[in-house]
């Protein structure tokens, strides 16, 4: 009982009941002894019950074993049948593994021989080159001291250079064995050569440099690179090539000093000298450089320019000199920046005193350019074949040598100095020449514009294409700022003043529109005594150059367009020779992009002084053309409309007096300004009759009459100009299809869905309005619409 109350009966019967289905004879003892201590019956029937399970679990295993007979009986026959194949491939595989050992035994010994003769071999070249050294030794210390006697000393430097090129090793070796007293005899004597033939070739070089004698020079100057003296060979033939480099550059300037004013070069002639100079050195770097690469090999092409670059410098200093002495250069930037800043007395120097001067600056520095871009090419080239396999590191280093050969050189630093003062005066000889246009303005009978429109854009261009054939961009960048702030300042605020004026009207205006006006008007002006005293020529002469104004602001801001694209393309092939870089042609585009907005700022006030005109000269006219419209009734009859198609009443009149008015603006005005004008005119009359036709009365013969003085005043205006003008007329045009409806109703036909591809500009409210002005429509009718 007491075993019946464990944990193990509770969970389903003793530990000994759950053990393998497959085996139960081995479990029967234990079942059977764990049975019989089994006394409640409820223990007893769930043993029972397991018993049971596991009788059934085994019964299934079994008859799956047994359904499996017949596959195991014949994987088993296949066994069989395999068993002798086994055996052979037995055999077989020992018979391939003894192969295998025997394979491998044979190799280690063949490899291990292998081994030997490669030892060997190298153990024979070894000796093979050392005695070739011994031997090259031999035949060098020979061959020198033979070079020497006969003076011979380019062969004497090859054997020298064939010695140096020896294994220092090997040759440490050879005076370790044997023949150490030899070896060492030949040493002492070939280093002894060595010394001597470096004084001796170097003295001579020397000696061949102060003579001038180039044959020699280039003779030693190809020794010097075999006996590893490659600095001072390049120093000493640099040093000849200055010499005679400085003798032709003092003897340029020299000319250039003595030269006669009057000559056709004379105004460049210390810009031809600079040229003369960069040629030079051009030319012997053209010249010399085939020399260098092969006897010295690359990359030292740049230790021969800097020499050469230093001499530059200083003859090229000496001309600018000259040239700032001569041209008093220093002293017109002086009185330039004075009158920039308005600084100490008044004194102003002559623009044309400045143009000569300001393109000879712009030469100098143009050639100056090409010079360095011409070194840089060469260099760069030089550098490049021994870049292809050097590390990062040397080749980064390359570069910023060259970058500071060519930046840091006094050649630049001078051009800079002298572009410097050249901005300065450049932009002054802008505005002052751009002043004298303005006072010097003339516009001829039968011309749109005035003369000063092209005078100015004429000096601007001049100005910075003077600035872009220096070859800086940074001075290019400068001009076309300053370009800009004479348009944008200077310029544009003349033509403001004279817009500023206005268009003049006057009672002798209205004269020439008619004889009735023009009386009631004169008479009233007597009245309050208001009469102007300005002129007829007076008045013409205003109201001429207020219109010439307007095409000049015109012409302004498509000369800066046109400008604009012209520098655009100078620039583009500018850039395409290889002047500045990225950033530099970035920053002029920056600028030239700056001129869009100048060109934008004259259209903004050619529209100012249209809308000022359109006020002044179009609006006071055309607003009582429109008010009589008033005076000419639209309830109209049969008969009355009759005679109205007889005699038209209102429109025909209309038409008369704008094309008088317009003729003048037509025949002074340019084509796109005559449209706009005509275009602001338009807008004019449409809102005028708008708000004239709600003042009216009209009948459905009299909204037919309205309808085709609305079609004639249209068709008018669209034969006048060549922009459309319906748009502008819309509403009108669907305020007179209302005013012809038969019924109110009907307006639904043309409202909402049913309107189709008419788009309606007027409200439900202003329809209605429209609708309550026929007299026969009753406002019942139009109240019950649902629009």
């Amino acid at each position: 009982m007491e075993e019946a109350g464990s944990p193990a009966h509770g969970r389903g019967g003793p530990a000994g009941l759950s053990g393998t289905p497959g085996d139960p004879a081995g479990l029967s003892a234990v079942r059977t002894e764990t049975i019989e201590t089994l006394t409640e019956l409820e223990d007893l029937e769930r043993v029972y019950a397991q018993l049971c399970a596991e009788e059934a679990d085994v019964q299934r295993q079994l008859e799956t074993l047994a359904g499996q007979q017949s596959n195991i009986e014949t994987k088993m026959l296949v066994l069989q049948r395999m068993g002798p194949n086994l055996q052979l491939i037995e055999g077989d595989a020992e018979q391939l593994s003894g192969m295998i050992n025997f394979t491998c035994s044979l190799a280690e010994n063949v490899s291990s021989k292998v081994r030997q003769l490669d030892l060997t071999k190298q153990r024979l070249y070894q000796a093979i080159q050392r005695a070739d050294d011994i031997l090259d030794l031999k035949f060098c210390t020979d061959g020198v001291q033979t070079a020497m006697r006969n003076q011979d000393y380019e062969q004497a430097a090859a054997h020298i250079h064939r010695y140096l090129s020896l294994d220092q090793s090997v040759i440490e070796l050879s005076r370790q064995g044997g023949e150490s007293t030899a070896v060492d005899a030949s040493l002492a004597l070939l280093q002894e050569a060595e010394l001597n033939l470096k004084a001796l070739v170097t003295k001579r070089l020397e000696e061949a440099v102060a003579t001038s004698d180039l044959p020699q020079v280039e003779r030693f100057f190809k020794i010097l690179p075999l006996l590893g003296l490659h600095e001072q060979g390049l120093a000493q033939f640099s040093q000849y090539l200055c010499s005679q480099l400085a003798c032709k550059a003092e003897q340029n300037l020299l000319v250039a000093s003595g030269s006669d004013v009057s000559e056709r070069r004379a105004p460049v002639v210390y810009a031809d000298t600079l040229t003369l100079l960069l040629e030079g050195i051009a030319r012997i770097v053209e010249t010399h450089q085939p020399i260098v690469e092969t006897y010295y090999g690359p990359g030292h092409l740049y230790c021969l320019l800097t020499h050469l670059q230093r001499e530059c410098d200083a003859q090229a200093q000496k001309v600018v000199d000259k040239f700032i002495q001569q041209r008093d250069y220093r002293n017109k930037f002086q009185v330039v920046q004075g009158s920039i800043m308005r600084v100490g007395p008044a004194e102003k120097i002559e623009p044309r005193e400045l143009d000569p001067v300001l393109c000879e600056v712009t030469l100098m520095n143009s050639r100056a350019e090409l010079y360095l871009r011409f070194l840089r090419r060469r260099i760069a080239a030089d550098f490049e074949v021994i870049d292809a396999a050097a590390p990062e590191s040397l080749v980064s280093e390359h570069q910023q040598s060259l970058e500071r050969l060519l930046k840091d050189c006094q050649l630049s630093r001078t051009m800079q100095e002298l572009i410097g003062f050249y901005i300065p005066m450049e932009e002054y000889y802008m505005r002052e020449t751009v002043n004298k246009a303005v006072a010097m303005d003339t516009a001829e009978v039968g011309q749109l514009s005035s003369s000063m429109v092209d005078d100015v854009f004429y000096i601007v261009k001049k100005c910075i294409s003077r600035a872009l054939a220096s070859g800086s961009s940074d001075c290019v960048c400068a001009m076309i700022n300053h370009a800009i702030s004479v348009l944008e300042t200077d310029f544009r605020e003349v033509l403001v003043c004279k817009l500023r004026a206005g268009y003049p009207a006057s009672a002798l205006h209205d004269l020439q529109r008619g004889v009735s006006s023009a009386v009631s008007l004169m008479q009233s002006s007597l009245q309050h005594g208001k009469i102007q005293t300005l002129g007829i020529e007076s008045q013409e002469q205003a109201k001429s150059t207020y219109l010439v104004t307007l095409n000049n602001v015109e012409m302004c801001s498509e000369n800066i367009s046109t400008l604009k694209k012209n520098l655009e393309s100078d620039c583009a092939r500018l850039f395409s020779q290889g002047v500045g870089s990225e950033h530099a042609q970035a920053k002029i585009d920056s600028c030239l992009s700056d001129l869009v907005n100048t060109s934008s700022k004259f259209k903004d006030l050619l529209q100012e002084g249209l809308q000022d005109l359109n006020n002044t000269a179009i609006k006071p006219q055309v607003k009582p053309w429109i008010t009589n419209f008033l005076s000419v009734s639209h309830n109209i009859e049969e008969g009355e409309f009759s005679e109205y198609e007889a005699n038209d009443p209102w429109v025909q009149q209309l038409v008369v007096q704008l094309e008088q008015l317009m003729s003048e603006f037509k025949a002074s005005l340019s084509p796109l300004i005559y449209d706009t004008l005509t275009s602001l005119m338009t807008s004019l009359i449409a809102m005028e009759m708008e708000k004239t036709v709600f003042k009216c009365t009209f009948s459905r013969l009299g909204g037919l009459q309205f309808d085709k003085e609305l079609r004639s005043l249209v068709a008018y205006l669209s034969s006048v100009t060549s922009w459309t003008i319906r748009d502008k007329f819309a509403r009108l045009t669907q305020m007179a299809t209302i005013l012809n409806l038969e019924r109110v109703s009907e307006i639904l036909d043309y409202w909402g869905p049913n309107s189709g591809p008419l788009t309606w500009r007027l409200t439900p409210a202003e329809v209605r309005q429209v609708l309550a002005l026929r007299v026969d429509f009753r406002n019942e009718d139009i109240k019950r619409l649902r629009l």
